[in-house]
């Protein structure tokens, strides 16, 4: 680990949003998917909750989903799980859907606590998710084309939340809790070492400026 790579991940995870997510609901294409989890990371989005079928679960765990280590993601059988505890943590669920009442996707403040759900490439949010809904949003097209392709249209509401949280000076100081920094930290820039701790059920050792380890005799504990 360089100084210069450690600062980075100093500065990404100052910029870190630990209140804003995204929910895919049935989303099965790996080249959606990976676009989906590239701009959760340009936008400062933690984790990800990623919702499979019976059928398709087991295919898709450790393959697609595990080559992006910047974003955790969560995987889930049902999506009344992750909506259920969002909404438990206060979190307002915005559906970007094409269908029934919707907003343009504009008007929503993302500066609350906010997880934004995107649906299945051809079906659509599932009904299942739709009690949990606070509002669904919609971005407005021009041409003949009635709707963006999934990723598409995810990079488009989240740089309009990304916006909105930059005017609102969310991404001027650290918003993770200090637990969660550390751990998180140590897990991006010593992997092998976070790896052994946790075989073990070893403390994470604590790390100096540069990103090394202090005590080198901490594996005596």
């Amino acid at each position: 680990m360089t100084p210069e790579r450690f600062s980075r991940a100093i500065a990404v995870l100052n910029h870190r949003q630990p209140d804003f997510t995204v929910v895919t609901d049935q989303v099965h294409k790996g080249q959606n998917l990976s676009a989906i989890i590239r701009t959760c990371d340009a936008v400062g989005i933690a984790a990800l909750h990623s919702v499979y079928d019976e059928a398709t679960f087991r295919a898709h765990t450790g393959t697609t989903m595990g080559t992006h280590k910047w974003v955790d993601t969560r995987i889930y059988r049902n999506v009344d799980e992750p909506l259920t505890q969002l909404k438990n943590n206060n979190y307002q669920i915005i559906a970007a859907d094409t269908s029934g009442n919707t907003l343009d996707y504009r008007e929503v403040d993302y500066t609350k606590p906010t997880a934004v759900l995107l649906g299945a490439e051809k079906y659509g949010i599932s009904d299942a998710a739709y009690p949990h809904i606070d509002q669904c949003v919609t971005v407005p097209m021009l041409g003949m084309v009635e709707s963006f392709n999934v990723g598409v249209a995810c990079a488009i509401i989240l740089a309009e939340a990304r916006g909105q949280r930059e005017a609102a000076g969310l991404y001027e100081s650290r918003q993770m809790s200090e637990e969660s920094y550390t751990k998180t930290l140590f897990e991006w820039t010593q992997p092998l070492v976070a790896k052994y701790c946790q075989k073990h059920d070893l403390p994470y050792p604590a790390l100096n400026e540069k990103g090394d380890i202090v005590d080198l005799d901490w594996r005596k504990g």
